[in-house]
């Protein structure tokens, strides 16, 4: 099945996994998809398993490897910190940046995501910036607002040859971890929104080539319905990303026959 933009589907460990369960699992998600070219694959591991990730993937792996967050400075006195210069020594590609996690429980701000961007993109590192609204803010009606807010905020000043190497997750935050989805027309309505957000601050070009992926309970029998809807470019995939079988099925889904 043609899609416009190359679906990325990335799986967000967040703090499970010791060393020895990550090569395990990278080990199953390799013989399953190490040789799936339908979509971009990227795994997410926490800070202590991406060099054991990175030995099992080898240097030529068609799966990509992520951090799920990262320092805004070069580097200096911010203990228990970690560079993006740090991240690119371990062969590191992609940066999960401003996930609802780390907004709701570390407080971090769209100024905050803003420069951890650009610090990502200074070292050829790939963004995964994440925005998505509350259940309170969506029951007021403030999704739209607050998704817009976001984005701009987060985004702001990207360059266009930044944005081509940028990624966006819509993960409404009342989804992630509950069990609860958004439906596939409520997710693609938030898209369509970031989308014309983008193009409003960026132009049609960029736009159309931006790739949007959702968060939020991605499971293997919903992910063929949300990752076929027109503006949804893949998935940022939590606890279904801990175990391979379930991951494959997610990241397989919309080419089924």
């Amino acid at each position: 099945m043609p899609f416009p933009r190359k679906k990325i589907v990335a799986g967000n460990w967040k703090m499970n996994k010791t060393s020895t369960e990550a090569k395990t699992l990278v080990e199953d998600i390799v013989t399953q998809l190490g040789k799936f070219d339908k979509a971009d694959i990227v795994l997410c591991p926490p800070f202590t398993a991406i060099a054991i990730a990175h030995e099992v993937l080898g240097n030529h792996s068609a799966i990509a490897l992520g951090a799920q967050n990262m320092h805004e400075k070069a580097s200096g006195a911010y203990t228990g910190e970690i560079s993006a210069a740090m991240l690119r020594d371990l062969f590191v590609r992609y940066v999960i940046l401003g996930h609802s996690e780390r907004r709701q429980f570390f407080h971090e701000t769209d100024a905050l995501v803003n420069a951890k961007a650009k610090a990502a993109f200074a070292h050829s590192l790939r963004p995964i910036v994440c925005v998505g609204e509350t259940l309170d803010q969506r029951e007021a009606g403030q999704t739209s607002m607050i998704v817009e807010s976001q984005v701009r905020g987060s985004c702001a000043g990207f360059a266009e040859a930044q944005w081509d190497e940028a990624v966006i997750a819509y993960e409404p935050v009342w989804a992630i971890g509950t069990g609860k989805t958004a439906s596939p027309d409520q997710a693609q309505e938030v898209h369509a929104l970031i989308r014309k957000v983008v193009k409003d601050m960026a132009g049609e070009k960029v736009a159309a080539k931006l790739r949007i992926q959702y968060g939020g309970s991605v499971k293997a029998d919903n992910a063929a319905q949300l990752l076929t809807m027109p503006d949804i470019d893949g998935a940022l995939v939590g606890g279904a990303s801990l175990e391979a079988a379930s991951f494959t099925a997610i990241a397989t889904a919309p080419f089924a026959e």
